[in-house]
């Protein structure tokens, strides 16, 4: 299942999972299936433990959190998207600042998560960085399990915001409540699996 991930650390890659890491395949085609409200929703709501461990350690470093506060302005309207856009910008700056490989990787997924408001195909963004983070936290014989819990509590926390975003009590912007609009990670599976080498998944 982390067959990838062993791979990638070999490599010293800065960050080891991708669309076609094993252990994503579930929590993947879930994203798929959702509409973009709902991600938006799940994104923010999962990106509240990274912010909460980050600034632990950087408590006077706002960006992140900055980046998060903007975008749900913006899911609501309350707010255009070049501020978002800038914010989400800054919360990546800050990984490249800080020089620190686990709460580095914690801002990029911030900002991913973010921007999900964007599209869906940031929504895994978050995933990617903040699972990257925990292996380097934990080290190569010790990360199985907090990923496999992490990954475990994406699945839970989107299934729960499928079940409930229509009784999310608070204006959207109009822009996400077209909900006949195709789902952005949807599409990109699709294309994907349609150019993939036919020798490939056997």
């Amino acid at each position: 299942m982390f067959s990838d991930v062993e791979q990638k650390l070999k490599k010293k890659n800065k960050i080891l999972f991708s669309r076609d890491s094993a252990c994503l395949q579930e929590l993947k085609m879930l994203i798929g299936q959702q509409k973009r409200r709902t991600l938006v929703m799940w994104a923010l709501d999962c990106a509240q433990a990274p912010l909460a461990l980050f600034e632990e350690k950087y408590p006077q470093e706002l960006r992140p959190r900055m980046a998060l506060e903007l975008c749900d302005a913006w899911a609501k309207g309350k707010i255009k998207m070049p501020a978002a856009k800038r914010a989400i910008l800054d919360a990546h700056a800050v990984a490249k600042e800080i020089d620190d490989s686990v709460y580095g990787a914690l801002c990029h997924g911030i900002g991913h998560a973010g921007a999900t408001v964007h599209t869906e195909a940031h929504a895994l963004g978050l995933p990617f960085y903040e699972l990257t983070a925990l292996v380097f936290k934990f080290g190569k014989d010790e990360y199985q399990e907090p990923v496999r819990d992490k990954i475990e509590y994406y699945v839970r926390r989107l299934i729960y915001w499928q079940e409930n975003i229509d009784k999310v009590d608070f204006e959207w912007a109009s822009f996400l409540l077209a909900d006949n609009r195709p789902n952005k990670e949807k599409l990109l599976a699709e294309k994907n699996k349609f150019h993939r080498p036919p020798d490939e998944g056997r």
